[in-house]
């Protein structure tokens, strides 16, 4: 099942739309890229079992 979610770049403050795989699991981390920027994000996916909320935090990859 996946689900769309946004975050915002973790270089250019631009808001992305993303897709949340939600049968991965609550918490999840990978890498994508902006696609304004083109420069890669570590993304931390948090997923409330209950609502299905979900919560994404982007840092910059080093």
């Amino acid at each position: 099942m996946q689900n769309t979610a946004e975050y915002i770049c973790a270089y250019c403050g631009e808001t992305n739309l993303t897709f949340v795989d939600l049968s991965a699991g609550t918490q999840q981390s990978y890498v994508e890229d902006c696609q304004v920027c083109c420069q890669p994000n570590v993304l931390f996916i948090y997923l409330d079992e209950d609502t299905l909320e979900i919560e994404i935090n982007s840092e910059p990859e080093s």
